[in-house]
C-alpha cells in the first residue's frame, strides 16, 4: 500500500478545513440564491451570508463591513489595488514603492505600470529579509502615491514591520497597500493601529477554499479612491463588478473565524513544531536559515543547503514529504528564486534550499519523520559527490 508523502507546503496553498466545507455545501445546493437577487427568499438568504462574512472580516483587521470588497483572490486584489491607486491618482504622481522580495502578484503589475511611464523604486532587503526603513522614508517623494510592502513573505516568512510602514507614509499622506495573504488569520492585523489604506487578502492559505479573496479599501482618513479594473454590473460598491461566489465567501469567513479563535494556540504549536524542525536539521553543518530568525510566520522554516545539487535535494526529498524547492517555474524556464537571491544568496545556495511550511495538522511525530529523512537525504547527497 502506497502512503502519500507529508504534506508541508502550507504556504502553497491548506486543505480545507471539514469545519468550513460544512458551512460551504449548503450554498451549493438548497441556498443557492444570488445575493444580488433582492425580491425573493433566495436571494436573501444568500445575501445575508456574504453580510456574515463581510462582518468576520472586518473584525479581523478592525475595518468595517463596507470596506470589504471580494475578488477571485490575493491576487485579483493586489492587482486591483496597485492598478487602481495608479489610474486613480496618476495626475497627483507616477511613483510607486515596493520591496525586492514581494510575490509577483506586486512585482508583475509594478512593471506593468512601469511600460505605462510610471517610475517604481525596488527596495532591498537586508541579509534577514527586513527593509531598512530608512532607506524607505529616503525613497519617498512628493509623487510618491503608494507604497506596497506584504506583510508576511511567502517564501522566507519573514514579517515585516507594518505599523512603523504606516506611519512614514502617513505622515507623507501616501497610500500603504499590504499583501496579507500568508498573515491573515495567522498573526495580529490592524488596519487602524497600523495605517494600512489597502490590504489584500486570499482564503486558501488559511484552510478555506481557493478562488476567493478580498482587498480592504479604507473609506476614511483618508477615503481611499480606487479605480476599477473590471467592470460589468457595478457590483462591490462599483470597484469589482461580477456575481459574488457565495459558497466560496462563505468558506472565507468561517476559515478566518476558526483561524481567528485558535490562532493563540495555533501558534504556540507551530512555533514548537518548527524550533523541533529546526533543531535536528542545524545539526547538520552548511545548514542556513533564510529570514529572520524570530520575525517570521511561525509555520515557515526555509533552509539553503551546502554542499548538494538543488535538482537532486528536490529529487530526494520527495518520496517522504511535499516541500517547495529554492527554484521557481515561470513560463517553463526554471530559475532560482528571487526572494533568495535578494537575501545575498548564491544561485547554487538558493537552488539548494527548501521551504517547510507547517501547518493545522502536521504532528509532532510527522515532523521527526521529516527531520530524520532530510538529514538522511543530504548525508547521502553530500556522500555522492564526495565520491564523484
Amino acid at each position: 500500500m502506497s502512503h502519500r508523502p507529508i504534506y508541508l507546503d502550507c504556504h502553497a496553498t491548506t486543505p480545507v478545513d471539514e469545519r468550513v466545507l460544512a458551512a460551504m455545501l449548503p450554498y451549493f445546493t438548497e441556498k443557492f440564491g444570488n445575493p444580488a437577487s433582492i425580491n425573493h427568499v433566495y436571494g436573501w438568504e444568500a445575501e445575508a451570508a456574504v453580510k456574515q462574512t463581510r462582518e468576520s472580516l472586518a473584525a479581523a483587521i478592525n475595518a468595517t463591513p463596507e470596506e470589504i470588497v471580494f475578488t477571485s483572490g490575493a491576487t485579483e486584489a493586489n492587482n486591483l489595488a496597485i492598478k487602481g491607486i495608479a489610474e486613480a491618482y496618476f495626475q497627483k504622481g507616477q511613483h510607486i514603492i515596493t520591496v525586492a522580495t514581494e510575490h509577483k502578484a506586486v512585482l508583475d503589475p509594478c512593471e506593468y505600470l512601469k511600460s505605462l511611464g510610471f517610475e517604481i523604486t525596488i527596495l532591498p532587503v537586508q541579509q534577514d529579509g527586513l527593509i531598512d526603513l530608512n532607506q524607505l522614508e529616503t525613497a519617498c517623494r512628493p509623487e510618491t502615491i503608494l507604497v506596497s510592502v506584504m506583510a508576511a513573505n511567502n517564501e522566507i516568512g519573514v514579517l515585516q514591520p507594518l505599523a512603523e510602514i504606516g506611519k512614514i507614509c502617513r505622515d507623507r499622506n501616501i497610500i500603504f497597500h499590504t499583501d496579507a495573504a500568508q498573515a491573515i488569520g495567522k498573526i495580529p492585523l490592524d488596519v487602524q493601529a497600523m495605517n494600512i489604506d489597502l490590504m489584500s487578502l486570499t482564503a486558501h492559505k488559511v484552510y478555506g477554499p481557493k478562488g476567493i479573496g478580498a482587498l480592504y479599501v479604507r473609506r476614511r482618513n483618508p477615503r481611499v479612491q480606487l479605480a476599477p479594473q473590471q467592470h460589468g454590473g457595478g457590483h462591490e460598491r462599483g470597484m469589482r463588478s461580477g456575481t459574488l461566489y457565495t459558497p466560496q465567501i462563505v468558506g472565507f469567513g468561517k476559515a478566518i473565524e476558526l483561524a481567528l479563535a485558535e490562532q493563540a494556540t495555533e501558534t504556540a504549536r507551530l512555533t514548537q513544531l518548527r524550533q523541533s524542525l529546526w533543531t535536528q536539521l542545524s545539526q547538520l553543518e552548511g545548514i542556513h536559515l533564510n529570514g529572520h530568525q524570530t520575525q517570521r510566520l511561525a509555520g515557515n522554516l526555509n533552509i539553503s543547503v551546502e554542499g548538494v545539487d538543488g535538482a537532486a535535494l528536490s529529487l530526494g526529498l520527495q518520496p517522504v514529504m511535499a516541500v517547495s524547492s529554492g527554484s521557481a517555474c515561470s513560463s517553463a524556464v526554471i530559475a532560482p528564486s528571487h526572494v533568495l537571491t535578494a537575501l545575498g544568496n548564491s544561485e547554487q545556495l538558493a537552488y539548494a534550499s527548501v521551504r517547510f511550511g507547517i501547518g493545522r495538522f502536521n504532528t509532532t511525530e510527522e515532523i521527526d519523520i521529516v527531520a530524520k529523512s532530510a538529514i538522511a537525504t543530504i548525508q547521502s547527497l553530500r556522500k555522492q559527490k564526495t565520491l564523484v
